[in-house]
């Protein structure tokens, strides 16, 4: 590092962590001016990259993705928080491999992310993101999702509450 003064160079005095916990400050002394001075350094990270089905980058928009997930559940008994989590679960899958992640594997864990949460949003996100044509492409969704258990989704939590089925 140089001396912002005279640019000259300079020698750390002290190093420590920033009160934010997400930088480290340092007490610098110039060797010719004298003069100290303090730095923080961060980590930069490089921009996260979305491969789109076509092949072309996009950056990596933790907002859109959220809106996503969010639009799919409006109105429905899915606590935001949890739409949060699975937000969280694939920005971290996207840092991990590597700053890069395909849309398409990207899609696939949002989609796995609401079926836990809630049929209904999984089948609303499901239907904008495997672009389903006709009313055959939504009967064979609701098929596959019939041949799993409940777990997660309000009648569940009704049946394990004992609740009678038209109690709410």
């Amino acid at each position: 590092m140089v001396c912002p003064i005279c640019h000259a160079s300079t020698r750390v005095l002290e190093t420590r962590p920033a009160p934010d916990g997400a930088a480290i400050r340092r007490r610098r002394e110039c060797s010719r001016c004298e003069r100290r001075f303090t730095t923080l350094e961060r980590r930069q990270m490089d921009p996260m990259q979305v491969i789109k089905r076509d092949g072309e980058h996009q950056p990596f928009d933790r907002a859109k993705l959220r809106a996503g997930m969010l639009r799919a559940a409006h109105k429905r008994p899915v606590d935001p928080a949890d739409v949060e989590a699975i937000a969280d679960r694939i920005e971290a899958a996207v840092e991990a491999a590597g700053g890069e992640l395909a849309a398409r594997r990207i899609g696939q864990m949002c989609l796995d992310g609401l079926r836990q949460l809630d049929r209904v949003s999984y089948l609303q996100f499901a239907s904008v993101y495997k672009e389903f044509a006709d009313v055959d492409d939504v009967q064979a969704e609701l098929a596959e999702l019939g041949a799993e258990p409940l777990a997660g989704s309000v009648r569940a939590a009704r049946e394990d509450a004992k609740f009678p089925p038209n109690a709410a």
